[in-house]
């Protein structure tokens, strides 16, 4: 007789998780509840403006860049493209009225190419900013002479190594 009430209890106990489980499932939500069907799957901390989607956007091509998954010429297209939105829907909040921008290409024919730094050993190396050879750990500058004693950097005109004192060759 015990063994059939310990089965009634254990069958009991069963069915009452079973139930506690599946409620959630069967029943549906009370109107007015935090749990509205048309939010379902979104964030309501997700930002759609068209500011905060290019800035958003920003930042994943600078992290693309630095882990190598987009290359230079890319990442300067993009940014170009994602800062004009970003600034426009700035000027668009703050009710500055948008000049209108002018051709990218026609920028850079312009403006003079920039320098970028270079290793006296390896030459110009391909990491935007760095401030040393990824190589050999030397110093990058943007000078295209360097003193063949110590590896200084070196005036287009110079006579002399403004580090150690060396007479440059002609």
């Amino acid at each position: 007789m015990s063994s059939i009430l310990e089965l009634a209890a254990g069958l009991a106990l069963a069915v009452a998780a079973v139930f506690f489980v599946l409620r959630p499932i069967v029943t549906p939500p009370a109107p007015g509840s935090d749990s509205s069907p048309e939010l379902e799957g979104e964030d309501p901390e997700d930002d759609l403006s068209p500011r905060a989607v290019a800035l958003r956007a920003l930042k994943e091509i600078e992290f693309d860049r630095a882990t190598g998954k987009l290359s230079d010429a890319d990442y300067d297209s993009l940014k170009a493209t994602y800062t004009a939105e970003a600034l426009a829907a700035l000027r668009a909040d703050s009710g500055v009225v948008p000049e209108p921008a002018p051709e990218i290409s026609r920028q850079r024919a312009a403006a003079p190419p920039v320098a970028r730094p270079a290793c006296p050993t390896h030459g110009v190396r391909p990491e935007a900013g760095a401030r040393f050879c990824s190589a050999c750990g030397r110093r990058l500058s943007t000078a295209t002479r360097f003193c063949a004693k110590c590896g200084g950097a070196l005036e287009p005109d110079a006579r002399f190594c403004a580090a150690c004192g060396r007479r440059v060759a002609a």
